[in-house]
């Protein structure tokens, strides 16, 4: 479980209805269902207009990776290539068949295979980048999709607030109201600003990090195929990925 993910949530919301509180303001006067309702029916109904049926289907499975994220290992990565190196030294390249046929990730069961097959190392690093060209390309949509929604948040918000004045002023032979009604039409402007900038864009922004973390780990199983293939020692192997590592 992302720990950074929970508690920005947390702390977002709890800022501010927190803040709220403090003001004297009660939090059922935060609480408005049909603001609610048009918010978020009304982002997310244009953010499915801007994408096919499939990319909305996966951006919403891909929100849990914002909170449940999967294991990305880089130096697990690195010893992984270095036993390959090492095998494929003392005993070629088509000693990696077996590893090739028991490899659970489908990118190094790819590439480990076309080394085995001896393909031609430029047509190795051709096939894996557009594997990776591929993943991102993919990966984007999920990103894109709360970006967008991120967008239109606001501006639904304000579309909200503008309905609610409208219903006020439609009802001004009770003054006594009015003050509460003009205060309930503008939690809408909230409902989208915190769905917006507390939700929708901070997932986006993490669904990135967590595809540039997975495309990292492809380049460096791609360069270490290709070092292997190239008959290359398994220190300087080991150096060069580590490279790739850096501050992860």
């Amino acid at each position: 479980m992302d720990i950074a993910t929970i508690i920005g949530i947390v702390m977002g919301f709890g800022a501010i209805f927190g803040g709220a509180a403090l003001e004297g303001l009660h939090i059922t006067a935060l609480i408005q269902p049909t603001a609610a309702m048009i918010v978020l029916g009304g982002t997310f109904g244009a953010t499915f207009i801007s994408f096919p049926l499939p990319a909305v289907i996966k951006a919403f499975k891909d929100f849990k990776i914002a909170v449940l994220p999967p294991m990305v290992d880089h130096e697990a990565v690195v010893k992984d290539i270095i036993n390959y190196a090492t095998k494929a030294r003392r005993n070629g390249l088509i000693s990696l068949e077996q590893e090739a046929q028991s490899a659970k990730d489908p990118f190094i069961k790819k590439g480990i295979s076309l080394v085995v097959d001896g393909i031609d190392p430029q047509k190795l690093r051709e096939t894996l980048e557009a594997d990776i060209m591929a993943y991102e390309d993919h990966a984007k949509h999920s990103v894109e999709f709360y970006e967008c929604a991120g967008g239109y948040a606001p501006t639904i918000g304000i579309i909200g607030a503008v309905l609610g004045l409208i219903h006020v002023m439609s009802n001004l032979s009770d003054t006594s109201k009015l003050g509460a009604g003009i205060a309930v039409a503008f939690v809408a402007t909230i409902y989208g600003l915190m769905t917006a900038n507390i939700i929708c864009l901070p997932v986006g922004s993490k669904l990135k990090i967590r595809m540039k973390e997975e495309i990292l780990r492809r380049v460096m199983i791609l360069e270490g195929l290709i070092a292997i293939q190239n008959g290359e020692n398994p220190h300087f192997i080991e150096q060069k990925l580590k490279a790739f590592v850096g501050g992860h």
